[in-house]
């Protein structure tokens, strides 16, 4: 059975998905995930969908879903590389992915988990740049 990789770097989990997703896949992506953030007690995680050239309205939800279900286990959750025709696609499907931050590209998007984990010695850090969407 066909699996995506889930990488762990530092305090993070990185997703890269190479891949059109299908239903049962999408579906083992989130229970993987949740269970990789639980074991590993990740701080943030960044889904890589740069590669992808179809979402629906299940696989809005699907990234909702995760974006929810690590928020409750104390981990942000950032996409990037979101195509332009995907974009448009999530807004016209009324899909607005609340709780997911969005960033262009990888680095861009470690970028920003990094500026949302607040450092432990460093409790006057408050949330994301402004420039980055929630």
């Amino acid at each position: 059975m066909e699996r995506i990789p889930i990488l762990k770097m530092g305090p993070f989990l990185l997703v890269t998905i190479q891949v059109d997703l299908y239903d049962r896949l999408a579906l083992d992506l989130e229970q993987d995930l949740v269970k990789m953030v639980q074991k590993t007690s990740a701080k943030g995680v960044l889904i890589d969908i740069s590669a992808v050239s179809i979402v629906d309205s299940f696989m809005g939800r699907i990234f909702g879903n995760i974006a929810s279900m690590c928020k409750l286990l104390e981990s942000e959750t950032v996409v990037v590389g979101m195509q332009p025709a995907i974009a448009i696609t999530l807004v016209e499907l009324g899909l607005p992915l609340n709780g997911v931050y969005t960033a262009l590209n990888v680095e861009r998007g470690m970028a920003l988990l990094k500026s949302i984990i607040k450092p432990a010695n460093d409790p006057a850090q408050d949330g994301p740049p402004a420039s980055y969407q929630r």
